[in-house]
């Protein structure tokens, strides 16, 4: 479906891939991953043809449709949802338009007569009977209302809008699909829909995403942009991080036990061949992985950031209690009588309206005050918090990291300050780097190291995985797992979440909560 052949693509003097050759077949999904600046969003552009390679050429079938997630959410705003869903399919879309126009005309003609007859025809072999309903079914699976087809695009709220170009992406069954960062504003419902949706999907599928959980359950392949280089490896993200982990140890240890760990190697490809997987190519990709080779598997120049959160004392019996909570915004009530005790080793998840649980972080972190109600800390409890937003920290600041962190460090010294540094990644002449003019994943690295400085022993962390890559997520993952104390966090990142928290409380539309004690798969399947 897609031929890839040769290709390169420099800028700015950085080659960003050279020499590539690919090919992306029908009834599969490609996840594309990459460390930031790989060249992933890149890819998908040469791919759709935005942008022409240095070098090389991508070939596609002129009779196969493709669709891309667009990027611009104001792009449509004068269109109605249903207008901006159906242009996902451009020909259907010009068709209507030209046939609303013909059928208004108050002089139609016989020449006008032929050609809404072949208009007509033409809109029922592309479904365009149906379309206002595959419209209807697709932005209800990802949780908005029917209703909202006749509304404006200008009308709708961000994380709205962020929905409507995913279903004008996926609407009208395209033989190729292109997606960078479908998941990126959505809630966990919407995540869910989507996976159900791209694993039986006919077409081509390459998607751009953060999400660990998401790659497992969609991808049958991983496309890794790394070395300058781009190759593709059967299975998913899963068995792509373990694999590659497991050369790395390899070519580690060439000299130690080399058979024993080919053995191992041969095991790990033979147990993930008999996993059974929901996607219906599982066959397919099992034939596979019996046949891949050692020297197949993939070797990653990535570095991964250590984050690791240590405990100055540990927190006695009381840890936070908090009673009959309400806040209100804008005449908008986001919490009402919300009440709640966390008990030593709490990890707890919160689900529900964003606008809701970050206002609930700010009445504890005392930045905003409640309506009413009352929450109490204990009186050993210390605090470490990751807000949403993190401008305050940075703009207006001309620090450079080094002088930055000094702020909040017991010890003042270089050596300690670049050792602690390196493990989150800035090394080299890049610790003299000027705050403000960091990328957000460099300000949430910033954010974390300030953290694990304070050796706190409750964290709360408001969508600590926004702007972050694979590497830096599968960390702060790691790092929150593995912390003892206690930990009240939102994020959208399953894996994190299914992992980390024991408890899930979630905020209910009506303002009031569920409670519940268990990891959040146990919390899905409760009913």
């Amino acid at each position: 479906m897609i031929n890839v052949n040769n290709l390169t693509f420099s800028f700015g003097g950085q080659v960003l891939f050279k020499d590539v050759n690919l090919k992306f077949t029908p009834g599969n999904c490609y996840g594309v991953i990459g460390a930031n600046g790989a060249g992933k969003s890149t890819f998908l552009r040469i791919l759709c043809k935005e942008l022409e390679p240095t070098k090389g050429e991508v070939t596609i079938p002129d009779t196969v449709r493709m669709s891309v997630l667009k990027q611009n959410h104001f792009e449509f705003d004068e269109f109605t949802v249903l207008d901006t869903i159906i242009m996902g399919n451009k020909r259907l879309y010009e068709i209507m338009k030209e046939k609303d126009a013909l059928y208004a005309k108050t002089d139609f003609t016989d020449e006008d007569g032929i050609r809404a007859s072949e208009l007509e025809g033409e809109f029922a072999e592309l479904n365009g009977w149906e379309a206002e309903s595959d419209a209807s079914k697709l932005i209800q699976g990802l949780g908005l209302e029917e209703s909202q087809l006749y509304d404006l695009m200008a009308n709708l709220k961000e994380s709205e809008k962020v929905k409507v170009l995913l279903a004008q992406a996926l609407f009208g069954n395209p033989d190729i699909i292109l997606l960078d960062e479908p998941t990126n504003g959505l809630d966990i419902d919407a995540i869910t829909w989507l996976e159900d949706f791209l694993s039986d999907y006919f077409g081509t599928v390459l998607v751009v995403s953060h999400d660990r959980h998401f790659l497992n359950d969609v991808c049958t392949s991983i496309v890794d942009i790394d070395y300058t280089g781009i190759k593709m490896y059967v299975g998913n993200y899963e068995f792509w991080y373990e694999s590659s982990q497991l050369i790395q140890r390899m070519i580690k240890q060439q000299n130690k036990k080399n058979e024993e760990k080919i053995k191992e190697l041969q095991s790990f490809i033979s147990r993930f061949s008999a996993n059974k997987s929901k996607s219906r190519q599982a066959t397919s990709r099992r034939k596979l992985l019996d046949k891949l080779s050692i020297e197949e598997l993939p070797a990653s120049s990535r570095r991964y950031p250590f984050i690791g959160f240590e405990m100055e004392r540990e927190a006695g019996k009381d840890i936070l209690t908090v009673t009959d909570l309400s806040k209100t915004v804008d005449g908008v009530s986001l919490f009402k009588n919300v009440s709640f005790t966390l008990q030593k080793g709490d990890k707890v998840a919160l689900l529900g309206n964003e606008m809701a649980i970050t206002a609930l972080f700010k009445v504890l972190m005392e930045e905003d005050e409640a309506d009413s109600g009352s929450f109490k800390w204990g009186v050993s409890i210390s605090k470490s918090y990751f807000p949403k937003d993190n401008i305050e920290y940075f703009n207006d600041c001309h620090d450079s990291i080094l002088d930055w962190m000094r702020r909040y460090s017991k010890d003042q010294t270089e050596t300690y300050l670049r050792g602690f540094l390196g493990r989150m990644l800035f090394s080299g002449d890049s610790v003299f780097k000027e705050v403000s003019v960091l990328s957000g994943g460099e300000k949430a690295r910033c954010m974390f190291s300030r953290m694990m400085l304070f050796g706190s022993n409750f964290l709360l962390l408001d969508q600590p995985t926004n702007h972050l890559d694979l590497e830096s997520i599968t960390a702060v993952n790691n790092g929150l797992r593995d912390f003892r104390g206690n930990v009240l966090f939102y994020s959208h990142d399953y894996e994190t979440v299914n992992t980390v928290a024991n408890r899930i409380i979630e905020i209910l539309p009506d303002g009031g909560i569920y409670d519940f004690a268990g990891t959040y798969e146990e919390y899905i399947g409760r009913q």
